[in-house]
Order: C-alpha cells, then structure tokens, then sequence
C-alpha cells in the first residue's frame, strides 16, 4: 500500500519573521531648555574636567599637583612674613604669577589639548552642534572654562598671601588695593594663556602633539624675548627692551603689570614699560584674546561643517 509522503513547504522568507513591538516610548514633553543650558553645562563639564572632576583619579592628579605646586610657596611666604613680623609681602601680588610662571605653561599645556583635541579626534563636534548649540556657544563655553581653571590656579596663591598679610596685621587698606591689582593681573593672564593654549591644542587632534606645541610657544618665545632683551640692555640699549617684550605672552602680562599695576618687572636691569608703554602692552594683550577667540571660531566652524 502506498503511503502518502509529505510534500515539502519552502521555508517562510525571513521578511516575515520581523515583529515591530511597542515597549513603551514616549516622546519628551519636558521642558527645552535651550542654548543657554547648554552653554553652561559644557562650561560646568570643561571646568570640571581642567582639573580631573568626573575623571579617573589618574587624571586628577598632574592639575592637583600644579595647584599644589602654585599655592606651596605663598604659604612659606606667608609663615615667613608672621614669623618675623614683616610689613609688606616678600612679593607683590601682581608678581606672584610671573615668578611661578612655568607651572602655569605645565598647566594649560596639559589642560587646553584635554580641552579640545578629544573632540577633534573622535569626531564629535558635529554632534554638540547637532543639539540647540551654535560654534560661537562651544568655543565661548571651551574659552571661559579653560580662563576660569587658570584664574582659579593662578588666583588661589594670592588668597594665601592676602590671608597671611591680614594674619601679619599689615596695612588692610593698602594690602586690598594691591590684592586687586593681582586680580586683574592674573584675569588678564589667564585670558591670554586660555586663548592661545586652545588655539594651539585646536590645530591638531592629537593630545601629545598639542602638549608639545603649547610648551615650545611658551618657553621659546620667552627665552628667546629674554635673551634679545639681555643683549639689548648690554649693549646699551635699553629703549628697545620694552618692544622687544611684545613678542612673548609671558613679557607681555609682565610689562602690563609693572607699568599699569604697581608691580616691579623682571626686565633686564628692571626697568619695565613706561605707562604710555603699558596701555600699548594692554592693547595687544586685548587685541591677542580677541584674535584667539576669532581663530577658534573659524577653526570649528570647519570642523562642524
């Protein structure tokens, strides 16, 4: 007897076998928050990110470090200036920051690359202006995050040295005055870094690349102001050593503060700017910040096309 065989059946197409499953999402009827949320919040991350908040304990280190290194000698300062009973500070408060000045190049050489070259490098720029987010709002939160670490580290120092001229009952009314003046120093200081310590970092996605070139700027064009103003002096002419500082960030923020802030300079023979010499200091100080934020807003929007 014959026995019926099954006739067999082409498998299903595997276009069938997809489901569509509602789990449950719903749309955002929350609050839009905006540019400025965003704004803020990329300079609060930034910020928090110059000195290794939010990070691995590995990258707190090295920011901690120089903040250490920076406030270590204002405390022995002070200690020496209660011991003996001293009338004024061994340093102004204007000077404090020239003196520790190859801290603060460690510093933005370290921080600016962290600061942007990630995003360079892993492409993610095209993501935050993806989001209620313009370039002139990335590079201001990026610009005024890196400023703000740096004020932070150079401004700590001369909290320190205030504290301990009030413990030492020196004058309150002139320590204030001068308090300020190295307030403004260290503000016009930590612009001028942050800009050009971003704008550097900004060229190359690469963090060791970027580290390199902020230390190179920073240290060849001090040595080589330092060492031209040097053979000016020497040779007896010292009416160029003041233009010859124009050419170094360092020199610059001295001459400022020798001649506009009450503070003494470490020019060769030290003898800084005139005043009228100052205000054209301060000029290009200025001048430089805004060039700085202007190359960076060309540079990401390149990058965020």
């Amino acid at each position: 007897m014959a026995v019926d065989q099954p006739v067999p059946t082409a498998p299903a197409p595997s276009g069938d076998q997809s489901r569509i499953h509602d789990i449950g999402y719903r749309g955002y009827d929350g609050p839009r928050l905006g540019r400025a949320y965003a704004r803020r919040s990329l300079y609060s991350q930034s910020l928090r990110g110059a000195y290794g908040l939010g990070r691995s304990a590995k990258s707190k280190v090295l920011p901690m470090l120089l903040f250490a290194v920076m406030c270590v000698p204002a405390a022995i300062m002070v200690a020496v200036a209660v011991t003996t009973k001293a009338h004024d500070l061994p340093v102004p408060y204007s000077r404090y920051a020239i003196i520790m000045q190859a801290v603060i190049s460690l510093f933005v050489a370290s921080q600016a690359p962290q600061s942007v070259s990630r995003d360079l490098r892993f492409k993610t720029v095209p993501l935050y202006f993806s989001r209620p987010i313009e370039t002139a709002d990335y590079v201001l939160a990026k610009f005024a995050a890196l400023a703000s670490a740096l004020f932070i580290l150079t401004g700590g120092p001369l909290i320190v040295l205030f504290v301990g001229s009030l413990l030492a009952k020196m004058g309150v009314a002139h320590q204030s005055e001068k308090f300020g003046e190295g307030l403004v120093t260290v503000a016009l200081l930590s612009l001028l870094f942050a800009g050009i310590g971003l704008v550097i970092a900004a060229v190359t996605p690469r963090r060791g690349f970027g580290i390199a070139a902020v230390i190179a700027v920073m240290t060849i064009s001090y040595g080589a102001v330092s060492t031209l103003q040097a053979i000016a002096d020497s040779r007896d002419n010292s009416g160029s050593v003041p233009w010859i500082g124009l050419f170094s960030p360092v020199t610059l923020i001295d001459g400022v503060q020798s001649a506009l802030l009450g503070g003494t300079s470490s020019f060769p023979g030290g003898v800084g700017p005139s005043t009228g010499e100052g205000f054209v200091y301060l000029i290009v100080v200025l001048g430089l910040i805004a060039a700085s934020y202007g190359l960076l807003l060309r540079r990401y929007k390149k990058v965020g096309l």
